[in-house]
């Protein structure tokens, strides 16, 4: 089982990004925090890296709904979608399965909360 779902896209790499958030937004999510990880490694290692950005995308309800189920499971969000530019200029697009990043856990609550999330940020990525 993959733990992510990918798609190479036909946009550049900011369009990208915002395609990537309106259709997390369309599917009720927010990006809480974004990582630049091509500037940060360039400003604390000093090394050149391709872009390559970390959106934490969160959906507020199945959020409230995990940390009910289980209230270490903020160790585990927000969900991660990733933007990436490869060497030969194409841009793909992940996202993390919550249910495969999840399989640890043994609780039926979480995992039925971790289905939906993986439909959704499925459908994300396929309406890319």
């Amino acid at each position: 089982m993959n733990y992510y779902f990918t798609k190479t896209v036909n946009y550049d790499f900011d369009k990208a990004i915002a395609r990537v958030t309106e259709e997390l937004k369309n599917e009720g999510f927010g990006v809480l925090t974004e990582i630049d990880v091509k500037e940060t490694l360039k400003k604390k290692l000093n090394v050149d890296f391709a872009k390559y950005r970390i959106l934490g995308a969160c959906n507020p309800v199945f959020a409230y709904e995990a940390l009910q189920a289980e209230d270490k499971i903020g160790t585990m969000l927000p969900c991660n979608v990733i933007v990436q530019e490869h060497d030969n200029g194409r841009v793909e697009v992940s996202a993390i399965d919550p249910v495969a990043s999840m399989m640890a856990i043994e609780n039926g609550k979480l995992a039925r909360v971790a289905l939906q999330v993986r439909e959704k940020l499925n459908r994300v990525i396929e309406k890319l």
